[in-house]
């Protein structure tokens, strides 16, 4: 017998007196080694009870012809078992006909009496390979499922399905690459916490980021991190996503649209839910799994993930919910929206052009082109960006970017450069 396999225990099934002396001594080297270890039973029944209480029993060596329940019987049981062992079945030599009955009710293989233990030790070894190949098969399929439990809190449905067959997608470590991130944060929640019993915010906040996660995820992102009402998003990772900016800019207009939905609906019921502020940057990042062996975090690190924040931060100052860095509106292609200025972040040396993303249900043509007109004078430092954005507020009020820009140049201040901390 081969000593390659693991340890294999086998239950033997026969009621002569003397096979289970005869097993033993055949056996004893590999036995005394601990390759294999023999229980015995002498009939049926005998050997179902002892397969209730040895649950790690590999494969069952199993006569035909037994007292109270013969082998047959025996073989139509194990079928029934969740974890049924393999099975040999022992017959006299010639007894075709209840051979072939125990093939087709399950029996992996069958040997003629009297026993040939050469031929015998040949066909456990053979049994054994089989149930170590069946072991394999269900630890990688296990493997699978936890992976794809694990995966689909982060990744969309196919993105998951697609990493779960790949278990070196979850192996410590980061590398780099260029991707798109996305931050987002609801404001005033803090004090919507305080104020809340804690079963109807749990309802509120299950509710909200289960329409933001399904959101993402039909954009094909990967949440790296869910801290409290806070989303991080990545596109481009893990899997290469040539359209990551054009996705990230997509996804933040769903997640706007989505959010001043669940918003209003809240209203209804007298509960003032804080706008989602969103900040989208392009970029460089490390990305992996990061953490130990008990604990693990697929996320991403670097100065791109730290300027998307900046920006999501940067909304409060200007009143808008999406504030994107010029180098995502570049890669993104296609953008519609307005620029906001050229942004000095807290942390940051150099200033950054950022713009928010409209649509035309929000901004239309005539108004975003008389706010292009109004920034170029304020870029230019012209005198005449004053009026230009007063006549903006004039027409819209509720417009808070030109309304920051307005109150910057009574303020004295001019250009486009924008200190936000």
């Amino acid at each position: 017998m081969s000593e390659t396999l693991p340890s294999a225990k086998i239950l033997v099934v026969d009621d002569e007196p003397d096979l289970e002396a005869l097993i033993t001594q055949k056996f004893r080297r590999q036995i005394r080694q601990g390759v294999v270890t023999f229980l015995f039973a002498h009939d049926g029944q005998e050997a179902l009870d002892s397969l209730s209480v040895h649950h790690d029993i590999d494969m069952v060596l199993s006569d035909i012809n037994m007292p109270r329940m013969d082998g047959l019987t025996l073989l139509a049981k194990l079928q029934d078992l969740a974890d049924r062992p393999s099975t040999i079945i022992v017959s006299a030599y010639g007894d075709m006909a209840n051979i072939r009955t125990a093939m087709n009710r399950g029996a992996f293989d069958f040997l003629m009496k009297p026993i040939d233990f050469a031929d015998l030790e040949t066909t456990i070894d053979r049994t054994l390979r089989h149930v170590e190949a069946l072991r394999e098969g269900r630890r990688r399929q296990s493997m699978a499922e936890r992976a794809h439990a694990s995966l689909a809190r982060y990744f969309s449905p196919n993105v998951a399905e697609r990493l779960a067959g790949d278990a070196s997608g979850l192996e410590l470590g980061g590398h780099r690459r260029d991707l798109a991130t996305l931050f987002t944060d609801i404001a005033g929640f803090t004090s919507l916490v305080e104020s809340l019993d804690p079963a109807l915010l749990a309802e509120i906040l299950n509710g909200y980021l289960a329409e933001m996660t399904d959101i993402v995820f039909a954009h094909e992102g990967t949440v790296a991190k869910i801290v409290g009402d806070a989303l991080h998003v990545l596109f481009g990772a893990p899997g290469d996503q040539p359209d990551h900016a054009a996705r990230a800019v997509a996804c933040a207009l769903a997640l706007d649209q989505a959010a001043e939905d669940f918003r209003t609906r809240w209203r209804v019921r007298g509960i003032e839910f804080g706008v989602t502020r969103i900040g989208v940057h392009a970029g460089p990042a490390i990305v992996g799994n990061f953490g130990g062996g008990r604990y693990f975090d697929y996320t991403a690190y670097g100065d791109t993930i730290n300027t998307a924040a900046r920006l999501e931060n940067a909304n409060k100052a200007f009143g808008t919910r999406i504030c994107v860095s010029e180098t995502a509106v570049v890669r993104a292609g296609a953008f519609r929206g307005r620029p906001l200025g050229d942004l000095l972040l807290r942390g940051k040396q150099e200033s950054l052009r950022a713009f928010e993303p409209l649509t035309v249900a929000t901004y239309d043509d005539v108004a975003l082109s008389q706010y292009g007109d109004a920034f170029k004078k304020l870029e230019a430092g012209e005198a005449s960006a004053l009026p230009a954005f007063a006549a903006l507020v004039g027409l819209r009020p509720d417009d808070g970017v030109a309304a920051f820009h307005l109150k910057r140049l009574l303020n004295g201040s001019s250009g486009t450069r924008i200190e936000v901390r």
